[in-house]
């Protein structure tokens, strides 16, 4: 463990060829893993020349922390499909979610909690990705050859996808609802690589390149928290 410009940072040390740095959500806890070969005092250089960016990524993150921490109460953003929108509250009988323009028009019953508020949002949020996975995932499949067994849903804060290669089977991230479309595809794309390819390997790159030639740019739009230094 080192403590740089008060920044604690786990090293690992493993059987890679080149040097990752990551800020990790959910609380923005920073890792590093290095070759074996790499001197300890070598891998403190690079990680001080990288203390900006380290703690504008820990940064990142204590905002998303506090966002979290919802009151539900007109005014606080909204992001569906990479768009923000801002809460408009009102209440009803039943709680309701409509987007209108740049308004996300939340109905909720004057009694229910935020926890209930969160909740039925979550689900929101996991429905339209269902529709859009329905759309999005054969079209993938017919693209590559790959396909799954099931697919499903899940809140994660640490993955984006998770792929079970024996069974053939993915889980998406329902909170690539928040995101723009093309992460979503990219997540898909990838998962369904892992199907054939379970480590991120030069045959993993290769065809996510071949099929997706612009998928870096994506993965920056999607989690711009992790930095890879090669050598």
């Amino acid at each position: 463990m080192l403590n740089i410009s008060g920044i604690p940072i786990e090293v690992y040390k493993k059987n890679i060829k080149n040097m990752h740095l990551y800020v990790r959500p959910p609380n923005g806890n920073v890792t590093v893993s290095a070759p074996f070969t790499m001197s300890d005092n070598a891998i403190e250089r690079f990680i001080r020349t990288k203390v900006s960016w380290i703690k504008k990524q820990v940064g990142k993150f204590n905002n998303q922390l506090r966002q979290s921490e919802r009151e539900y109460v007109s005014g606080e953003t909204l992001y569906v499909w990479g768009k923000q929108y801002y809460l408009q509250i009102k209440y009803g009988n039943k709680n309701l979610l409509a987007l209108t323009g740049d308004k996300a028009m939340l109905t909720i019953r004057k009694e229910s909690t935020a926890e209930q508020h969160e909740k039925f949002i979550r689900e929101w949020y996991r429905s339209l990705l269902k529709v859009e996975i329905a759309q999005v995932l054969p079209k993938w499949e017919k693209k590559t050859g790959l396909k799954v067994t099931s697919w499903q849903t899940k809140y994660m804060i640490t993955r984006w996808g998770t792929c079970n290669k024996k069974t053939g089977k993915i889980w998406l991230n329902l909170q690539l609802a928040k995101k723009t479309p093309e992460c979503l595809e990219y997540i898909i794309l990838h998962e369904l690589i892992h199907l054939i390819e379970k480590k991120h390997n030069e045959r993993f790159v290769l065809l996510m390149d071949k099929y997706m030639p612009m998928w870096r740019e994506v993965k920056v739009t999607l989690n711009d928290q992790t930095l890879d230094y090669m050598e």
